[in-house]
């Protein structure tokens, strides 16, 4: 894979990921949110919703790095070396993602506690 059309891909699925998000795209994600009759529609799932799913993706990723591993070590002839290094960066990444954003979120709270009523 080179490096422009691995950029194409991350930026194809940031896309699909942008369409899925409620508020952002215009298809809401499936199973994202709550039916509400009297409203007669969906609503979208809280801050906590969507939090609890990020650190749930997360969590999944990294169990499937560490799965792939452990398959390529026992010498499992359908998992690749090749496999078992784009799910490690993939658990890598998306680790390092949420770092980010819990730094972020810690920032955000200082700010709001820094704020004179």
């Amino acid at each position: 894979m080179t490096s422009v059309s691995g950029v194409d891909n991350i930026l194809s699925q940031i896309r699909a990921m942008r369409q899925n998000t409620p508020g952002i795209g215009s298809v809401p994600a499936p199973g994202v949110g709550s039916v509400n009759p009297s409203q007669g529609g969906v609503q979208p799932a809280g801050f906590g919703d969507m939090l609890k799913q990020g650190i749930e993706s997360v969590n999944n990723l990294q169990q499937t790095s560490a799965s792939n591993t452990a398959s390529y070590e026992r010498g499992d002839s359908e998992m690749s070396l090749t496999q078992v290094m784009v799910s490690l960066q993939k658990s890598d990444v998306s680790f390092k993602a949420a770092v980010e954003v819990r730094n972020k979120m810690i920032d955000a709270y200082h700010e709001v506690m820094r704020m004179s009523v």
